[in-house]
């Protein structure tokens, strides 16, 4: 029993990274065209991979000699690791939307998307995945997990991650704790990587620091952005459609830079007259 919780555990903090790689080159690529720190928590990690990681070599373990013929097996093996994979994300998806207001990634814009947590395309893209991770990654993963079993030292280094995470757990949770308040109260679901998007423009814009593993950390409240991205994502309930307004919002972002650069002005005022 003990084998197979290291195993799994193992197995998670592997497919965590990886996966928080492949994340962050994607959206750099085909995304956003720029480098944000995807995912949920702060650190180089994203939990729904290292989940996935699991599922698909458990998968591959199952006996499925009872289908006769053996390409046929594959087809099936491989058909239940596209289905196993869009659950974990569905179900991942859900617990976030429903309990903590937040929407970690969109589908809303895909045909045939479900509450905009999974679509027919990207279901067809983790049956894709898991072919590949069936045909090419797996004896990695097998050997890899045979290595570790002769090598029980890393198992502190897998410990000392898991100890690190669940502090990065206990620390985001404040911060949507905060965003969940907000959302309630304004009857929202907030786009997380959106807002973090956000956040990070205004940054750059105001020439403040953009922390690249904290990006909530700001120098002005939270909540001033949030109340940014709310105008933003519902115009149309507003009442503030001109370019005075528009004014106003954005200096929500930065009040100490805005303040300044008003001071400077009036000051530039009174020199010239």
């Amino acid at each position: 029993m003990m084998k197979i919780l290291l195993t799994l555990a193992f197995l998670f903090f592997f497919g965590s990274l990886l996966g928080w790689v492949l994340e962050l080159f994607f959206r750099r690529l085909f995304g956003d065209k720029k480098w944000v720190n995807p995912g949920f928590l702060r650190g180089p990690y994203l939990p729904i991979y290292g989940l996935g990681l699991d599922a698909l070599f458990l998968l591959c373990r199952i006996d499925l000699s009872a289908i006769p013929f053996f390409p046929l097996q594959v087809v099936v093996r491989i058909l239940i690791m596209g289905i196993s994979m869009t659950l974990i994300e569905y179900i991942g998806g859900l617990i976030f939307v429903k309990g903590m207001k937040i929407k970690l990634w969109d589908y809303s814009d895909q045909w045939g998307n479900i509450q905009g947590i999974i679509c027919p395309l990207f279901s067809l893209i983790w049956t894709a995945a898991g072919a590949a991770y069936y045909f090419l990654l797996d004896p990695f993963f097998y050997n890899s997990v045979i290595w570790l079993w002769d090598n029980l030292a890393f198992s502190f280094v897998v410990g000392f991650f898991f100890g690190l995470f669940a502090v990065d757990l206990a620390s985001t949770l404040q911060v949507a704790s905060r965003i969940k308040n907000f959302a309630e109260k304004h009857q929202i679901v907030v786009r997380y990587e959106k807002l973090k998007g956000d956040i990070q423009d205004a940054l750059k814009e105001s020439r403040k620091k953009v922390p690249f593993f904290r990006p909530f950390s700001v120098p002005s409240p939270l909540e001033n952005f949030l109340k940014t991205y709310l105008f933003r994502e519902t115009p149309n309930t507003s009442a503030h459609k001109s370019d005075k307004h528009k004014d106003d919002k954005k200096e929500e972002y930065m009040p100490e830079t805005n303040a300044q650069n008003k001071e400077n002005a009036q000051q530039e005022k009174d020199d010239k007259q």
